[in-house]
């Protein structure tokens, strides 16, 4: 075996160098090829036998406990996103915070990893005193800021939250003219140091439309993992057509998805849940898991038999950011031992914790 200092870095992808480990050979396919859209075409059963299946290698079989002492080096996970000023009341007081759902989804991705792994949240700010506090808060967490660029002349985004008696929340946004829409005018270069790109339709919407389709054209010819969620948000965009064709071109790049069911059948007029599950499978998104609220999540491997249980939260109190730490408890587990179940139950107990709590980020105790 490679001594540990002269080994590469892991790629979960199968075009990356490969490793003597059965968790890197087989994260996607058991036969480590990609079956959905990318550079090399569309990889289908019949032409998967033209393959060039590296020759194996000794199997070191990796468990969670000893993957961290086999992985060789680090992997560096990108999320990309707004980060927007939360103003929020408890009863008639305000409270000034930060979030935004792909900042959000990095934080509990940290919290849910080990130090060996580096998660950097990619966006643009402000150079205003409430940008420095971003910052501040953002790196507080164990964020890395260093790919998100200040704006000489705008400014953040801001959103209030209406939260009823039942934890559901509304929503009143100020970002049409935020910072972070002028994300990538300068193009893609500081993607290209990642191994984990994870996005959002929310990330997708706030782009001008050029910049959109050059996202998401990098995203097609690059080599890196892609984990997205179609956050929704109907005021983000022109109008349906439009969500519609970009949030399908992101979904079939896709190799670990965390859709939400409402989101989807919002999005795309369909009627049940297995509607759901076929279109996307149809595109190829067969890792990850389908959020479906209380009934707990599910597997979007459409081969998956494991039927878990979920327990229902005891409490729920403010749902501001129960998607967004699903993903980040998902993502955390999943990227260290491919365990969907496991992944699954992680991502449950960690948004569980947050909807029992006010506010999009709560105290790393808790969640």
């Amino acid at each position: 075996m490679t001594p540990l200092a002269e080994r590469q870095p892991v790629s979960l992808r199968p075009r990356r160098p490969w490793m003597h480990c059965y968790f890197a050979r087989n994260l996607f396919t058991e036969t480590g090829a990609r079956s959905h859209d990318k550079r090399q075409g569309r990889l289908t059963k019949e032409n998967q036998s033209n393959i060039r299946t590296p020759p194996s290698p000794p199997i070191t079989l990796c468990t969670p406990n000893s993957l961290e002492t086999i992985l060789s080096g680090q992997l560096k996970i990108a999320c990309i996103g707004e980060a927007m000023i939360e103003l929020a009341f408890d009863g008639k007081t305000p409270l000034v915070s930060f979030a935004g759902d792909t900042l959000n989804t990095a934080i509990y991705l940290r919290r849910h990893l080990p130090s060996q792994f580096s998660v950097s949240f990619v966006s643009v700010v402000g150079c205003d005193p409430f940008s420095q506090q971003m910052l501040d808060f953002i790196e507080a967490e164990g964020v890395a800021t260093d790919d998100i660029v200040k704006h000489p002349s705008l400014l953040p985004g801001l959103y209030a939250i209406n939260t009823d008696s039942d934890g559901e929340r509304s929503f009143l946004y100020w970002r049409e003219n935020s910072a972070a829409r002028s994300l990538f005018e300068g193009g893609f270069a500081q993607l290209e140091e990642f191994d984990v790109i994870y996005f959002s339709a929310i990330t997708l919407a706030i782009l001008p439309a050029a910049i959109r389709e050059g996202f998401l054209a990098w995203l097609k010819d690059c080599s890196k993992t892609i984990i997205f969620d179609s956050n929704y948000r109907p005021k983000l965009w022109p109008d349906v057509a439009t969500a519609r064709s970009a949030v399908e071109a992101a979904w079939r790049l896709t190799d670990v998805g965390l859709p939400s069911v409402d989101d989807e059948m919002d999005l795309y007029g369909e009627q049940s849940e297995q509607d759901v599950m076929s279109r996307l499978t149809g595109w190829g998104v067969h890792q990850g898991a389908l959020k479906r609220g209380s009934l707990g999540p599910r597997d979007m491997d459409p081969d998956s038999s494991t039927v878990a249980t979920f327990e229902k939260a005891k409490s729920v109190v403010d749902t501001t950011a129960a998607g967004d730490s699903f993903n980040g408890g998902f993502i955390g587990s999943y990227l260290q031992d491919r365990d969907a179940t496991r992944a699954m139950m992680s991502g449950h107990n960690c948004s569980v914790a947050v909807i029992g709590q006010k506010g999009a980020i709560i105290p790393a105790d808790l969640g």
